[in-house]
């Protein structure tokens, strides 16, 4: 008797986002390969999206609560997930229809990874857009790669349960880079897969994203990296890559705390991260 495909549950949080959100649902309803469960969180929209997702997709698990913010949202969702695979969306992209087939298939032939992400293509202002070298996608050990930003994007992830279960979920206290954070935490313990193939379309360029109100996000990418690095479980090698970022980012941004004149700020920063900046932090010279 064959075995079972992997039972793949969907999670979309989502914050106002009417305009879009029926294009992300459809987008998983329509898979080739289809998904245990569509799971929708509401995060406090004003907007009316419960009664519309209730009225309009009477087959989504729908999950309302007040607004808490995307990482709240996701862990509500993975929490309620009964799939052994946790799939990811945002309420502003949308999944080719293959998207799922296509990483199952993928997952079924590399057994030993909990992992898996794809590449995608970007859209801003309705055109499609080139992304820079810098987000270049890989598999492997991708920890060096995910330092300097965000190199997963979270609709083009497929992971396994138990992975989080290990490693934890979306930090809440962070109020952006929250997926930068889990991907650090995920890619220094265990390779992760990568399909070379675009599954989705992402859209950026919107008022309500986060890169849009937080402009200096390096504050959150340090406050990930430092508790990384005092955490312990970093291997030497990833600790001193680790390492060498903070402070790259760091002077970067304590610069401009020092050009714009926020000695508050400025003074903050070094008592918060006096031993990571102290070049004796990991026995160095």
């Amino acid at each position: 008797m064959p075995l079972s495909k992997p039972s793949v549950s969907v999670v979309i949080p989502t914050h106002n986002r009417l305009s879009s959100l029926s294009t992300a649902i459809e987008s998983v309803l329509i898979q080739t390969n289809p998904c245990l469960e569509l799971i929708v969180v509401d995060d406090g929209s004003t907007d009316g999206t419960s009664a519309w997702v209730s009225r309009h997709f009477p087959q989504v698990e729908l999950l309302s609560q007040a607004n808490f913010g995307v990482s709240h949202a996701r862990n509500r969702g993975i929490e309620k997930a009964s799939g052994q695979w946790i799939a990811l969306l945002d309420s502003d992209d949308r999944w080719y229809e293959n998207k799922l087939e296509v990483q199952v298939n993928a997952i079924e032939s590399n057994p030993n990874y909990r992992l898996c992400h794809c590449d995608e293509h970007w859209i801003r202002r309705g055109k499609r857009v080139n992304p820079k070298h810098k987000h270049q996608k890989y598999g492997g050990d991708v920890f060096q790669h995910c330092l300097p930003l965000c190199a997963i994007s979270p609709s083009a992830v497929l992971l396994r349960q138990d992975l989080l279960m290990q490693v934890g979920m979306f930090d809440e206290s962070l109020p952006a880079c929250e997926d930068y954070d889990l991907w650090l935490r995920i890619s220094s313990q265990e390779p992760v897969l990568y399909v070379d193939q675009a599954l989705l379309e992402k859209t950026g360029g919107h008022a309500d994203q986060l890169s849009q109100r937080f402009p200096a996000m390096d504050q959150f990418r340090l406050q990930a990296l430092a508790k990384l690095l005092r955490s312990g479980t970093l291997s030497e090698q990833h600790a001193q890559l680790a390492l060498q970022t903070f402070r790259e980012k760091f002077t970067i941004y304590s610069n401009g705390a020092r050009k714009r004149n926020r000695r508050d700020e400025l003074r903050l920063l070094n008592d918060t991260y006096a031993e990571l900046i102290d070049p004796h932090f990991f026995g160095q010279d």
